[in-house]
């Protein structure tokens, strides 16, 4: 089992920053299994939607609304993954989850944190 615990969420007027962190904990061998590393968010009325991930290789992608604005980055030494948010805008309030997944025989496994709240006042 994995879990996940975000921190960094608040309150930030719109051109602000904020940085999310995700602190990943578990054995040994179930964090080794995990594939990548995401950070989704979800307004009131609309559905989860993903923000940005980073796989192994550092490889990493972004939502069209968030590129050239947000930056996703792990850190394995402490396992935590962060997410840097820049510019922000009204729209970008949230509540942020992390996630993290691993396949397993063509199976997709999920991990979610509880969440952190973002919001951007105009």
């Amino acid at each position: 089992q994995v879990q996940l615990v975000e921190s960094g969420g608040g309150l930030v007027q719109a051109g602000g920053s904020l940085r999310l962190s995700c602190v990943v904990s578990g054995s040994a061998s179930s964090i080794n299994s995990i594939n990548g590393f995401g950070w989704y968010r979800q307004s009131p009325g609309k559905q989860r939607e993903l923000v940005a991930t980073v796989y192994s290789g550092d490889t990493t992608n972004y939502a069209d609304s968030v590129k050239g604005r947000f930056t996703i980055s792990r850190d394995n030494a402490k396992n935590t993954v962060y997410l840097q948010m820049t510019s922000l805008k009204p729209g970008d309030t949230a509540v942020y989850y992390c996630n993290a997944v691993f396949w397993s025989l063509s199976k997709r496994f999920d991990y979610w944190g509880q969440g952190t709240q973002v919001t951007v006042s105009s």
